[in-house]
């Protein structure tokens, strides 16, 4: 590689990376999810935030892991409410994780392939890249809706594979949701990171069974 040296990746063609809570901090999602739309949805329905709150945790929890749960289009026709609207009008809380673009500079200057995953709708994925630029650091993007599969689920990664044919021992995945970890490495994935400091407005997550680093950096030499 030219610029760039990875830890443990002589023989690594691939480097595979998340968006959400791996380059771009979660602090923004979070907000929207767990205050604005609360929020939102309380004064809507007349109810307090509390409730509202609760109300929307049981929505999440039975469509937790599907791609349902990362559709806006489904949350706005379930909520009545424009979820991309509400995106949009806090487009400027959108931003890199510490150290994640310097990463990315030194990826894209190297020979290997870098390739963003994500389980985000095409609509929130193009203000994302509109707002940060992000898509210049990647050699190609894909996203779980156009697999009609999330990353959580197998389907996903044999779809997936069929189309980028990566050969999973010699390629890196980097995500910050367990889940999706355990998916990878059901399918054949060898060499897994979890991102542990996805949401710089929250504490570090628990560490699990898979690789763990604060951030992006910790992967170079």
């Amino acid at each position: 590689m030219n610029t760039l040296e990875l830890k443990n990746t002589n023989e690594n063609t691939t480097l595979m990376m998340d968006m959400d809570g791996t380059i771009l901090d979660l602090a923004y999602d979070s907000h929207i999810w767990l205050k604005l739309i609360p929020n939102i949805y309380a004064e809507k329905m007349d109810i307090s935030i509390d409730d509202a709150s609760s109300i929307l945790q049981k929505k999440v929890l039975k469509m937790e892991n599907s791609l349902k749960w990362y559709c806006i289009d489904h949350w706005s026709e379930l909520l009545d409410i424009d979820i991309l609207r509400v995106h949009e009008l806090e487009k400027d809380e959108i931003r890199y994780l510490p150290g994640a673009e310097s990463f990315l500079k030194k990826v894209s200057k190297s020979e290997i392939r870098a390739i963003l995953v994500t389980n985000s709708h095409r609509d929130t994925l193009n203000l994302k890249i509109k707002e940060t630029g992000l898509d210049k650091y990647f050699n190609d993007i894909y996203i779980s809706h156009d697999f009609d599969a999330p990353k959580e689920n197998q389907l996903f990664w044999k779809r997936f594979q069929s189309v980028e044919n990566f050969v999973k021992n010699k390629t890196i995945f980097v995500d910050d949701n367990v889940n999706v970890l355990k998916s990878a490495e059901k399918f054949g994935l060898g060499s897994l990171i979890q991102i542990l400091y996805p949401d710089t407005s929250s504490a570090e997550i628990k560490r699990s069974q898979f690789k763990g680093i604060r951030d992006l950096t910790e992967l170079l030499f």
